[in-house]
C-alpha cells in the first residue's frame, strides 16, 4: 500500500512573507477594480456549437 502525497497548505503567513519578498525585490502590485476581471476582451465568440450530423 502506498503512502497518499500530503496535503500542501498555505497559511496566511506564508503569503505574507512570499509578498513581502516579492515587493522586496521590486515586483509591483497591480490593484483591479472590484467587478472587473483585469483582462481585455478576446476577439470572437468562445461559444461552442454541438451539432449532431
Amino acid at each position: 500500500m502506498s503512502k497518499k502525497p500530503e496535503k500542501a497548505t498555505l497559511t496566511t503567513a506564508m503569503i505574507e512573507e512570499q509578498t513581502a519578498a516579492f515587493l522586496k525585490s521590486g515586483g509591483a502590485v497591480e490593484y483591479v477594480d472590484k467587478g472587473k476581471s483585469g483582462q481585455f476582451a478576446a476577439s470572437g465568440s468562445k461559444q461552442v456549437s454541438l451539432k449532431a450530423r
